[in-house]
């Protein structure tokens, strides 16, 4: 990425789930504008796989669902930069609905929450203290569509219902320690859980999306760069949608109308 400003020059930035995917295009934007950033991922050698492609990043193998892990990733990330900055909260676990809701078993549940919600917490509570003694630190939490309305995946979906909530009450929080604390809520991005889908992506784009396509990576890393940024700095508790008008428009009733 050539001739972008270097708005993250001499920060440190710890991505969870940064192995692949959002996380992965969010690790190479914040290092393309200045930062060092840290790949925390539960699978060790797609970390350090992404990792040696970054200049200057480094990976660390983290489950958010352990709080010695994590606490230890954070500790990993000041080590390396001096000073933790930023914070992506972007690890989740989306399961399987069962075909009926009284089969769906407490595991897959309780995973899909610790992870994707319970595991912001974690990461959060032991970035604080860091984040604030920079005099700039900026959470930004991964959520989804899902979290606003009804696509399937019950656990999953009241996981970042949950993470919504819990980025606003944080950032009342945490203002007054100096730390903005956000929230995406991508649509359907083309990242690896939908590999070997192209026939349904396509679709989708044609069908439910004003904008003519799914989502790229790339589009969730830059809203995270500029939530993250300085360019942001009067922007706390807020949700930004990066859906491609999908949760705005309803593209499926013009179509019955004119069809008429």
């Amino acid at each position: 990425m050539s001739n972008v400003t270097q708005r993250f020059e001499g920060y440190g930035a710890l991505i969870t789930g940064a192995a692949r995917g959002i996380g992965e295009a969010t690790a190479r934007r914040l290092a393309a504008e200045g930062a060092r950033v840290l790949i925390a991922d539960v699978n060790d050698e797609a970390a350090r796989k992404t990792a040696a492609d970054i200049p200057g990043a480094e990976s660390f193998r983290c489950d958010v669902g352990d709080r010695s892990q994590v606490e230890a990733a954070v500790a990993y990330a000041v080590e390396c930069f001096g000073s933790l900055d930023v914070l992506v909260n972007n690890a989740y676990s989306c399961s399987l609905d069962a075909p009926l809701i009284e089969d769906q078993s407490d595991d897959s549940w309780e995973r899909d929450l610790n992870i994707t919600l319970t595991g912001a917490f974690r990461c959060a509570r032991a970035a604080l203290p860091a984040l604030a003694a920079t005099g700039r630190g900026a959470i930004v939490n991964i959520g989804s569509v899902n979290g606003e309305q009804d696509f399937g995946n019950h656990a999953y979906s009241a996981a970042k219902a949950g993470l919504a909530s819990f980025t606003r009450t944080l950032a009342g929080d945490v203002a007054s320690r100096g730390v903005r604390v956000n929230q995406i809520n991508p649509g359907t991005i083309r990242t690896p859980g939908w590999a070997g889908r192209d026939a349904e992506m396509a679709r989708l784009a044609e069908t439910v999306y004003p904008l003519g396509r799914v989502g790229e990576p790339e589009d969730i890393a830059a809203a995270v760069a500029f939530l993250a940024s300085r360019d942001a700095a009067w922007i706390t508790g807020t949700t930004l949608r990066v859906d491609g008008g999908l949760l705005a428009v309803n593209m499926a009733f013009p179509a019955v109308v004119e069809a008429r």
